[in-house]
């Protein structure tokens, strides 16, 4: 009897979704991501390059530019010379930043805690956020708390506060709590570490890819933020950039800009338009490389136990 080579039996034994791919396969593979960075590129190549393109080039493309001819970038200093639309910038890194701030250290302190199961209304609690996944208040209701009870109509508190936690962000926080060996835990406090220390300097360390992620997850919802200021903001001072660029885009209104004083002619609209949406899209995409390496690690690990 003839005994096959350990390759050839690991080949023989192996699935079929872990067989190497053939030429044909391989080519099928790269035409349709070839195809799917394209639909995914080609919008933002031309936003950008109408964004950069002089009155003369746009009139002559007839609208959106696809191949550049020359360099202007008269929108982006005509909107960063003043204007609604650098205002709505301001506005929305503050509340980017501050949100994603308040955001994380409620949903740490509040993770951490309920993680302990001898913590004070550890189970009440739990079933109170766990609740809220099947029951949602109503718009009517959550409108009337926030202008009638907390009186946060026209304030940037009213952007932050409604949304200061996700609770599916919490369940994973939480999860990835409870995956930190509970003899290490045990072994800081028979050494006389408190509550604080142990959450700052082992439970925090230990989690750094979860709290990066889900620190993403907040900054990108709260600079994306919408909805909220339809409701509450009435003020034009307090817009964020994506009210203010649905006005521009969808509603058709007239970009209310500053005026630079190194251009004698204003860019075209169309061109402004489009400076807006790179302003909006490039925060997003310039974050999401740093925290992409913890993606797998701070999601999936922290998701199978919760």
């Amino acid at each position: 009897m003839t005994t096959l080579p350990a390759a050839r039996r690991r080949a023989r034994n192996r699935p079929a979704w872990e067989e190497p791919p053939s030429l044909i396969g391989l080519l099928g593979k790269g035409t349709v991501l070839t195809l799917v960075v394209l639909a995914v590129v080609f919008p933002l190549w031309s936003v950008l390059v109408t964004s950069l393109s002089s009155r003369q080039t746009i009139n002559e493309a007839g609208g959106m530019v696809v191949i550049p001819r020359g360099f202007d970038p008269g929108a982006y200093v005509t909107i960063f010379s003043g204007g609604q639309v650098a205002r709505a910038v301001w506005v929305s890194l503050i509340v980017a930043v501050g949100g994603t701030l308040f955001s994380m250290v409620l949903t740490v302190l509040a993770a951490y805690g309920l993680s302990r199961p001898g913590s004070l209304f550890h189970r009440p609690l739990l079933f109170l956020f766990l609740l809220t996944f099947l029951i949602y208040p109503g718009l009517v209701t959550k409108y009337l708390v926030v202008t009638s009870l907390f009186h946060l109509k026209d304030n940037l508190l009213a952007l932050i506060v409604p949304s200061a936690i996700n609770v599916f962000n919490l369940i994973v926080v939480r999860a990835f709590f409870m995956n930190v060996p509970t003899e290490l835990v045990d072994s800081a406090r028979i050494d006389g570490a408190g509550e604080w220390r142990i959450l700052t300097q082992i439970m925090m360390p230990l989690s750094k890819a979860v709290i990066a992620v889900v620190g993403l997850f907040y900054a990108v919802g709260y600079w994306n933020i919408y909805f909220d200021a339809v409701l509450y903001i009435d003020d034009n001072n307090l817009q964020p950039i994506q009210r203010v660029l649905q006005s521009y885009i969808l509603a058709g209104q007239a970009p209310q800009v500053g005026v630079a004083g190194s251009f004698s002619v204003m860019p075209p609209t169309i061109a402004v338009k489009m400076a807006v949406v790179i302003i909006v899209v490039i925060p997003a995409m310039v974050v999401y490389p740093f925290v992409q390496k913890h993606f797998t690690k701070g999601v999936i690990s922290g998701a199978i136990k919760g």
